[in-house]
């Protein structure tokens, strides 16, 4: 499972920074990571990463950065998502899995979701795959789940994005049908852009047809957090 952190400081000017190599950081512990962010930095920092990487890169892991709350609050939500990450990872191996900020990017792609061409119904193999993460998802109830659809570049732009939405749809569908809540989910078709395979081998189309979580805490784990819960 991979993390990534969030460093930030100054108490005038928030100046925050993104890293995936550096060890020290990989290897720091979420749940310390967010003690560090103060309420009010913390939010602010959350925010304009999240609304930058959403503009331009990959929008996924810009909602999920951009929940921050930061604090003590955040702490302990951190500790919460650090649970739920290695539950995901453990019930769902083929899936990528990263803690960020105070929330949980995950990427089904052809290992665990996959998408025939110009189709957005779940194949048998998927729900399957999905059927793992129910149980996790339940155990977490006090979460938002963002789904963000996606497709290759076969065929136009605009019927893309079209079908991007309907496959982060299907996603939300079939999870719904199996108890949890229709109120969790947003969905948002991408189309084509940020692809995280070639589009010119077939496995890497293959790759880049999936549904991409974007994992934060809702308003009542945000509330119990305040409280120390």
């Amino acid at each position: 499972m991979k993390k990534i952190a969030i460093l930030s400081l100054s108490a005038l000017f928030v100046v925050s920074s993104l890293f995936t190599s550096c060890d020290s950081v990989k290897n720091a512990n979420n749940t310390q990571k967010g003690a560090g962010i103060g309420v009010a930095a913390g939010a602010l920092i959350g925010g304009i990463l999240g609304n930058n990487i959403g503009k331009g890169g990959n929008a996924a892991l810009g909602a999920a950065i951009g929940a921050a709350v930061g604090g003590g609050t955040g702490a302990l939500i951190g500790s919460k998502m650090d649970k739920q990450a290695r539950e995901i990872d453990q019930a769902l191996p083929g899936a990528d899995v990263e803690r960020v900020g105070e929330g949980i990017h995950l990427i089904l792609k052809e290992d665990a979701v996959r998408f025939d061409t110009n189709k957005s119904t779940l194949t048998t193999q998927a729900m399957i795959n999905l059927d793992k993460l129910i149980p996790v998802f339940t155990s977490y109830a006090d979460t938002n789940i963002e789904l963000f659809g996606y497709t290759d570049n076969t065929g136009k732009p605009e019927y893309n994005l079209s079908l991007s939405q309907r496959r982060a749809e299907s996603v939300r569908d079939y999870l719904v049908s199996k108890g949890l809540k229709a109120s969790r989910f947003k969905t948002s078709g991408m189309g084509i852009v940020d692809p995280i395979a070639t589009n010119d081998t077939p496995e890497g189309r293959s790759q880049n047809r999936r549904v991409e979580f974007a994992i934060t805490a809702n308003a009542k784990m945000v509330e119990d957090a305040k409280n120390g819960k």
